[in-house]
Parts: C-alpha cells; sequence; structure tokens
C-alpha cells in the first residue's frame, strides 16, 4: 500500500504572532490623566499597567520620589488604578521610562 502523508488545514490567524511581538499596533497603552479636583487641586491618575507589576511597590516608589500622597484604587472596569495628589503627568511618565517598566511609545498623557 502506498501510504499519503495528508495535511489537515486549521485555521489560521494572521495577527497571532503581531499580537506576541509587543507590535505598535498590536500593544496596549497606559494611560496617565488628570482630574480635576476642587480649585486648585488636582489628581494624576495611572491605568493600564499589566497586572504582573506589583502596584504597591510602584506606587511607593512614586511617592517617595514625588514627595506627594496617593494610593491604589480598584476599578470594575478599568482594574487597578494609582492615584497620585497633584500634576504629576511628566514626572510619571519620566520615571516609568527611566525605572524601565516601560517604554516611551507605550504612554498616552491625556489632560489640558
Amino acid at each position: 500500500m502506498v501510504e499519503l502523508d495528508v495535511e489537515i488545514p486549521t485555521a489560521y490567524d494572521p495577527f497571532a504572532e503581531a499580537k506576541d511581538s509587543g507590535a505598535p499596533g498590536a500593544k496596549e497603552y497606559v494611560h496617565i490623566r488628570i482630574q480635576q479636583r476642587n480649585g486648585k487641586k488636582s489628581l494624576t491618575t495611572v491605568q493600564g499597567l499589566k497586572k504582573e507589576f506589583s502596584y504597591e511597590k510602584i506606587l511607593k516608589d512614586l511617592k517617595k520620589e514625588f514627595c506627594c500622597n496617593g494610593n491604589v484604587v480598584q476599578d470594575k472596569e478599568l482594574g487597578k488604578v494609582i492615584q497620585l495628589q497633584g500634576d504629576q503627568r511628566k514626572n510619571v511618565s519620566n520615571f516609568l521610562v527611566q525605572a524601565g517598566i516601560l517604554k516611551k511609545d507605550q504612554i498616552k498623557i491625556h489632560g489640558f
């Protein structure tokens, strides 16, 4: 008898390797926003960090570095969100890049 090598086609996802590679169109961004409270008071929020990071350790370093208070809030839709007192958008962005947690093109800064 003749033996045939038959390969059954399977579903092929052309974007599968792009999702894993961290290509610019496939990655999630970390959003740094400012929220106005009352008067001159404001709040900086950081959302979208990967779940494997220790939010409490990052928060501790941010608080020590910028001499401000902050906390980690659990949100139903957004997951864990870091909140800091004051307008710390540029400082947080530079800190995350210098610490090697993120690259500059993974950060979106929102606000006025």
